[in-house]
């Protein structure tokens, strides 16, 4: 008995022998497959990441700054040890200077408004803008006005009941930040307005200043600092009208 069972078992050992082995070399693939999922994973990204790299490059080309500020950050951001960004970060903080410089230019233009119409028998042409403090309901508005009939004025148009001005008083004024009084008159017909008296040296001044601080006084308010941001102003918008 014990014979035939030996001789019945060592195939049947054989046979388990086998099947372990097949076993264990289909679980052998594992380990080469995760690293292969990651080479993949890894090839992938670097796929992408030179696929934005190819439009932040056409963005530079087409001088899209905007563009290329924003794209140019989701690289660094999102490919931080590639090529790709490594490329970027080479070009990236002058685009974003240049955008940022484009962008608080255009917020400056866009604080003047330019207006030519009737005004009272005849033809007025003016820049304006509004103070950035104070803002909202409390703004006044500083105005460059061409006039057919009453000439070249510059004035500052308030609210409530205007200004407080005795003949001609001083306007404690600063041009960035440099000190440049300027002479203020009210007009006579009871506007809430007060009148520069130099209005050509103060339009000159002007177009070589980003930002104008005055020092009035409100008959509602009492003392009140006023910002105006100027850089924007463009001379060639603000049109010229004719005696009549």
């Amino acid at each position: 008995m014990t014979r035939s069972f030996l001789r019945r078992s060592v195939p049947l050992f054989a046979a388990c022998s086998l099947l372990a082995l097949a076993a264990c070399s289909q679980q052998e693939p594992s380990a080469p497959s995760q690293a292969d999922a990651a080479k993949a994973q890894a090839q992938a990204e670097a796929d992408e990441a030179n696929n934005q790299l190819q439009t932040y490059r056409k963005m530079l080309q087409m001088k899209s700054d905007e563009m290329a500020s924003q794209l140019g950050q989701q690289i660094v951001q999102q490919f931080p040890n590639s090529d790709a960004a490594k490329e970027v970060q080479q070009t990236l903080p002058a685009v974003e200077q240049r955008w940022k410089e484009t962008s608080e230019k255009r917020r400056l233009t866009a604080l003047w408004t330019y207006q030519v119409g009737p005004m009272e028998g005849g033809t007025q042409s003016t820049a304006s803008l509004y103070s950035t403090s104070p803002s909202g309901d409390r703004a006044v508005r500083l105005v460059l006005r061409r006039h057919t009939k009453w000439g070249q004025s510059v004035f500052m148009f308030g609210t409530g009941h205007g200004f407080v001005c005795k003949g001609n008083c001083m306007i404690q004024t600063q041009f960035d930040g440099k000190s440049h009084p300027l002479r203020a008159f009210l007009p006579t017909t009871g506007e809430p307005a007060i009148f520069i008296r130099d209005d050509k040296p103060f339009i000159e001044a002007m177009e070589k200043t980003k930002r104008i601080t005055m020092n009035v006084e409100m008959q509602d308010g009492g003392k009140q600092t006023l910002v105006f941001e100027v850089g924007g102003y463009d001379p060639t918008k603000w049109t010229e009208v004719g005696k009549k």
